[in-house]
């Protein structure tokens, strides 16, 4: 098992590895609209915090080697559902290749963002 650690995305709130790789797979932790620059939630929108989650993950996968078109599973948080379709459409243009996906609405998410995805991706080839 391999801990994977950025400073490109925000370190983690509490005691948990950004990403862990094992058996060839990498596991996110959830990532939310934290800019790793400021260490500060900048983003207001569901678009805005759904583009700085993506960018977040972004940097967790590279660092692990891999990429969103390796990505296999996705769970995302949604605090309103009514945000869904706003969600989606930034979630579509990093996902093309279409992996399987959990969308669900919770009562609160941490540091009350609207937006938390996680991904399970392959790693290597």
């Amino acid at each position: 098992m391999k801990k994977i650690h950025t400073d490109n995305a925000p370190k983690a709130v509490g005691p948990y590895s950004q990403a862990v790789i094992s058996g060839g797979m990498l596991y996110t932790s959830g990532q939310i609209a934290i800019n790793p620059v400021t260490d500060a939630i900048e983003a207001v929108t569901i678009e805005e915090q759904t583009e700085q989650v993506m960018q977040n993950l972004k940097a967790v996968l590279e660092e692990a080697g891999t990429s969103f078109d390796k990505a296999v599973k996705t769970t995302c948080f949604l605090a309103d559902m009514n945000d869904f379709g706003a969600f989606n459409g930034i979630y579509a243009k990093y996902f093309t290749s279409l992996p399987a996906r959990s969308c669900v609405a919770v009562k609160t998410l941490p540091k009350n963002v609207l937006v938390e995805v996680e991904v399970i991706a392959e790693v290597g080839e």
